[in-house]
């Protein structure tokens, strides 16, 4: 699972059947945002095949790779990115990001 926030959505003017009843979101990682770290400052857009109902501006925790299709089985779709759940609120320890030595230079 991997942490990203909504900054648009996709629209497109013809689509394949499998793609009704969902929406093809824009989003962008948070990645070290999350864990109140600098992070880049121009992070590559993800799209992501959204059948919860996030909106602009929500965090949305996704699953990417092959594990994106695995909610579809039996049915075939060709999703690269899939939108697992709508994160009301992320709560990080300080303790383990200490313990992880993230973001620290030596």
């Amino acid at each position: 699972m991997k942490i990203h926030r909504v900054i648009g959505s996709v629209t497109l003017s013809r689509c394949h059947p499998s793609f009704q009843a969902a929406t093809l979101l824009a989003t962008e990682p948070e990645g070290l945002a999350c864990l109140g770290l600098d992070g880049p400052t121009s992070p590559d857009m993800v799209v992501v095949w959204d059948a919860r109902g996030a909106g602009f501006g929500s965090r949305v925790a996704i699953s990417d790779g092959a594990e994106a299709a695995q909610a579809f089985r039996p049915e075939l779709k060709a999703v690269d990115a899939y939108c697992s759940a709508i994160l009301d609120n992320v709560y990080v320890d300080a303790k383990a990001i200490e313990k992880l030595n993230i973001g620290q230079t030596e």
